[in-house]
């Protein structure tokens, strides 16, 4: 069974090839345009300090700027949050809104 992250890329490299699409416009749909990885430092209620990493992926802005929201969850990574960025500027191409795709992610409980 595919990961979601492998099954966003299945579903995306199986349209290139329904839609014949060239190899320019092929590698816009499969890498996003940005991706930032950080650590930071979070002081908590107890007084302990505490460091998450997080990420933010910009797929796609030539519609618009990139919408999307930020993932908080234990298990996210960078491949996931690109996988979502990237079906974002799908679902906002597809219903026409002047948007792009991003998304973030926090690893956190």
């Amino acid at each position: 069974m595919l990961s979601f992250n492998g099954t966003a890329d299945y579903q995306i490299n199986r349209a290139i090839k329904l839609l014949d699409l060239d190899e320019e416009t092929a590698k816009a749909l499969l890498e996003p345009r940005r991706s930032l990885e950080v650590t930071f430092s979070v002081r908590m209620d107890d007084g302990s300090v505490r460091v998450f990493k997080g990420y933010r992926v910009q797929h796609n802005d030539v519609m618009g700027p990139a919408k999307g929201g930020i993932r908080f969850h234990p298990l996210v990574n960078l491949q996931e949050v690109k996988a979502l960025a990237t079906l974002m500027s799908i679902k906002c191409a597809v219903i026409g809104l002047p948007y792009g795709g991003g998304k973030g992610g926090v690893t956190v409980n």
